[in-house]
């Protein structure tokens, strides 16, 4: 299974992707502010690139369950000068977590490689024709709703069917737009309008989520230090989400993901490491 982005080709049959998080906002649900400062902010993508991570999404914008959105300006201030900055720098592909065309315009610009869009490209107008013409890789995102009411009353008649069907359709418009199939990959988007029983539905469902249309394009994992792990264990502080993500991304591989956004790149780099031995032996 092969991945194009502007940059690089990713062959995942030699193994999976740690995508590592770079939140430059002060209100995303992890970690928000504590990488708002430009040196604070290239000072961890340098240790995540350091510690493995194969892409680094940089986003400016929280997209956490009740955020506000910020002004286009003000997302540009906030990325565009950390991609330039990292360019050239790091050896991971720079991917734009952005939902506006003029910020994943300017990002791949300055040298990022991937779009990574919570609303699949369809929140913006001019995103399928940027996305289009940039030449780098996209991710299609599957959310209920908006990031402000996503998590208000999520429902389903079958969570595992209807994403398929997105993924479908939003596919459909990515390749009558000119974007090429292997720069396509899928995240269900779990917490992103889904209870917890939605979530651990459609990770256990995984490889069933591509449509037959496009049945070889990577799926991102996208769980790290999440809501419903939380609920899960019975301990809703942050800190003690770090191991049930590490698991998950060891049982992530075992359920054919690819691409793991994580916020803790070295041990769940690790635990990819390990199970690939295992699932390679």
């Amino acid at each position: 299974m092969l991945w194009q982005t502007k940059h690089r080709t990713f062959d995942f049959s030699l193994g999976g992707v740690i995508m590592g998080i770079l939140n430059l906002t002060l209100d995303s649900f992890s970690d928000g502010g504590r990488f708002f400062n430009p040196d604070a902010a290239i000072a961890h993508a340098l240790q995540m690139d350091a510690d493995g991570a194969g892409i680094i999404d940089i986003g400016g914008e929280s997209t956490r369950p009740g955020a506000v959105p910020v002004s286009q300006a003000e997302e540009l201030a906030r990325v565009i000068p950390i991609i330039e900055a990292l360019s050239g720098r790091v050896k991971a592909v720079i991917s734009v977590d952005t939902s506006k065309a003029a910020v994943a315009r300017a990002a791949v610009e300055a040298g990022a490689g991937i779009i990574n869009d919570v609303t699949a490209l369809q929140g913006d107008p001019a995103m399928m024709q940027v996305a289009a013409e940039s030449g780098a890789g996209v991710i299609l995102m599957h959310m209920q709703g908006t990031p402000r009411t996503m998590q208000a009353a999520p429902h389903y008649g079958d969570v595992v069917a209807e994403v398929r069907d997105f993924f479908r359709q939003s596919a459909a418009l990515a390749l009558r737009s000119g974007i090429d199939p292997l720069r396509i990959a899928f995240d269900p988007g779990p917490g992103f309008g889904k209870t917890m029983e939605h979530n651990l539905k459609l990770l256990r469902h995984l490889s069933e989520l591509c449509p037959s249309e496009l049945p070889d394009r990577p799926m991102v994992w996208a769980v790290s230090r999440k809501n419903f792990l939380g609920k899960l264990i019975d301990d809703m502080t942050l800190i003690q989400r770090f191991w049930p993500t590490v698991a998950l991304t060891s049982l992530g591989r075992e359920l054919g993901a690819a691409v793991f956004r994580v916020h803790d790149v070295k041990a769940n780099r690790e635990a990819l490491t390990m199970t690939e031995a295992i699932l390679n032996a």
